[in-house]
C-alpha cells in the first residue's frame, strides 16, 4: 500500500524537549532514567499538529512514523465498504498510535483526531533500536500492547452485553477517569468531553435515536450532567454500579 499525503508530510522541528514534556509531570506516568529520556529525545524527530477531524493514520495504508499524542484527543475506527464504522477506543495525551505498522507493515484500523491534535513523531525504522539497546522501553511497548488489547476487552463486553444504559454509564466513566489522569483535565468538577452522541453511538453499537434516549435518561435520573461539550459525573458511585464498572486505569502506565 501506498504511503498517506499526511505520513509522507514532513513533522515539525521539536518544539517541546522531553525532560520538559508537561505530560511526565502527572502522577499517571511512569518517570524515565536519563538514559531513557536522553534516548527518547533522539528518537524523536518533531512534532505534528493537526486540526479536528484530521487523519493521523488510515486502514491498509502503511506509515513511517509512530506518534505520541502530546494533547488533544483522537479516535481509533474500522470502517466497511458502505460508510459505516465502528470505533474502537479513544486515544488521549500519553497514548502511542501507529504501534501495529511496525509489525504488520500496514494498518488495519484508522485514526482521526476529535479535536486539534500535536503529536509527538517517532520514525518507525528507528524502532529496532528501542529494542536492542532499552529493555525497559521494550517492556513499555509490550505493556501498551497489552493495554490496547484490555481496552477492547472491555469494548467487546460492552458491546456484546451490556444493555444501552450500561454501555454508555461505562464508557462515560471510562473516558471521565481517562481524561484526569492524562491532563486532558485537571478537576474532578467537570471534563470537555470533544465527543458527540454520534461518536457514542458509532461506539458502542446504537442507534442515534437510542444513544439520544439513553442520555436523557442518565440526565433525568441525575446521574451525568453533559452540557455544551462540558462532561460531569454527579452520583459516582450509583453511575459505576449501574454500568457494573469496575475497571480501572493503572496507578503509573508507560509514557514514550
Amino acid at each position: 500500500m501506498e504511503i498517506s499525503a499526511l505520513a509522507k508530510k514532513p513533522p515539525a522541528a521539536s518544539s517541546t524537549r522531553c525532560a520538559a514534556c508537561p505530560l511526565r509531570s502527572l502522577s499517571t506516568f511512569r518517570a524515565f532514567t536519563p538514559k531513557e529520556l536522553a534516548f527518547v529525545q533522539s528518537l524523536k524527530s518533531g512534532e505534528l499538529i493537526l486540526a479536528q477531524a484530521a487523519t493521523v493514520l488510515e486502514e491498509g495504508e502503511s506509515s513511517p512514523n509512530l506518534y505520541t499524542v502530546l494533547s488533544g484527543w483522537a479516535f481509533r475506527y474500522k470502517s466497511l465498504p458502505d460508510g459505516r464504522r465502528q470505533i474502537l477506543n479513544f486515544a488521549l495525551p500519553g497514548d502511542f498510535l501507529g504501534l501495529q505498522s511496525t509489525v504488520f507493515k500496514e494498518m488495519d484500523h484508522s485514526v482521526e483526531t476529535l479535536t486539534p491534535v500535536v503529536l509527538c513523531v517517532f520514525p518507525r525504522q528507528r524502532m529496532w533500536e528501542l529494542y536492542e539497546q532499552h529493555a525497559g522501553l521494550a517492556f513499555d511497548l509490550t505493556w501498551i500492547a497489552s493495554r490496547e488489547e484490555r481496552l477492547l476487552d472491555e469494548q467487546l463486553l460492552s458491546i456484546g452485553r451490556r444493555s444501552a444504559i450500561e454501555r454508555i454509564s461505562s464508557l462515560m466513566i471510562h473516558l471521565y477517569y481517562r481524561a484526569l489522569g492524562s491532563g486532558a483535565a485537571t478537576t474532578r468538577s467537570g471534563v470537555r468531553l470533544p465527543l458527540t452522541q454520534q461518536h457514542l453511538s458509532d461506539a458502542l453499537g446504537l442507534s442515534l435515536v437510542h444513544t439520544n434516549k439513553t442520555i436523557r435518561r442518565l440526565t433525568q435520573e441525575q446521574l451525568i450532567l453533559w452540557k455544551d461539550g462540558q462532561f460531569n459525573i454527579l452520583d459516582e458511585q450509583r453511575l459505576r454500579s449501574l454500568a457494573k464498572y469496575d475497571a480501572h486505569e493503572p496507578a503509573k502506565r508507560p509514557l514514550i
